[in-house]
């Protein structure tokens, strides 16, 4: 798929920031994007239908869409139904992300159920299974994901307080060894430039780094903590 070459061995950088962060906004977010594709990012990832347009109107760059929405007594929050690919799809998403992991979805509705609305709606647009397991990466491709992503490991009860980065990507490397039919996309928790190299080297095809470089507020605490510990 042409979108998924061009972003083959890239950085794609996660613009987003959460209601009562000092950046959220779609003035901000656009600016963040216009500074990471000056500084050599292969594509945006954006959260929200007002985000999308707005960077997409902006950066002509490959852009990856979310939308993070609540439903009562599910956890997914990734993209959740129809009705959240429809918004990420209409302001200009060109890949959508989805939370893909085994919880329990919104009314009951199942994954593969949700797969197929979608591909019958918008059979073009490439779709970006997030998920937390090995598991539910095999099942991803089995459904036909046009790529994975670990954007969920560590925030699923299953993986709670664990990171992509730990035992040298342990978790990356069992992924590459499940994801065989599509790219892999390294996400979640990826620190620095020399992290984001290392995933390359042990096989993933894109890296997306977010908190490193588009929010401030966390960025700075690492540093004010390690001060605190010298």
């Amino acid at each position: 798929m042409r979108l998924l070459q061009q972003l083959q061995g890239g950085l794609v950088v996660a613009c987003e920031a959460l209601p009562g962060e000092p950046l959220h906004g779609s003035v901000f977010m656009v600016a963040m994007a216009i500074a990471a594709a000056r500084g050599g990012a292969q594509g945006i990832l954006a959260n929200g239908p007002a985000e999308i347009a707005s960077i997409r109107a902006k950066v002509p760059l490959p852009l990856i869409g979310i939308l993070v929405r609540e439903y009562p007594g599910s956890r997914v929050r990734v993209t959740p139904t129809l009705a959240e690919v429809a918004e990420v799809v209409d302001a200009g998403a060109q890949l959508v992300g989805i939370d893909a992991t085994e919880r329990w979805r919104p009314e009951g509705e199942s994954l593969p159920d949700l797969v197929r609305k979608v591909r019958t709606r918008y059979p073009d647009v490439p779709l970006m299974a997030e998920v937390a397991t090995v598991r539910e990466a095999a099942l991803a491709q089995e459904l036909g994901f046009d790529c994975v992503s670990s954007a969920l490991y560590g925030f699923t009860q299953e993986t709670a307080g664990r990171h992509l980065s730990d035992d040298d990507f342990e978790h990356l490397r069992a992924l590459r060894a499940a994801v065989v039919r599509c790219p892999l996309v390294a996400e979640g928790a990826i620190l620095t430039p020399a992290q984001a190299a290392r995933t390359l080297r042990l096989g993933s095809d894109v890296v997306v780094v977010g908190s490193a470089i588009t929010r401030p507020q966390l960025i700075t605490s690492t540093f004010a903590q390690a001060l605190r510990t010298r």
